[in-house]
């Protein structure tokens, strides 16, 4: 009987910490026009160099 309820528990916590990072990694995402520009930057100073 405990078991169940720690299982569910348990599956409940893991829940929430999964999607809990799924929002946080959508939010801090960049945007691919940031990625570009500084994948263009990159490259330009390295030609210089």
């Amino acid at each position: 009987m405990i078991a169940k309820i720690w299982k569910k528990l348990l599956l409940f916590i893991l829940l929430i910490a999964c999607l809990f990072n799924v929002v946080i990694k959508i939010v801090n995402k960049t945007s691919l026009q940031q990625e570009l520009n500084s994948s263009a930057q990159y490259v330009q100073q390295n030609k210089m160099k």
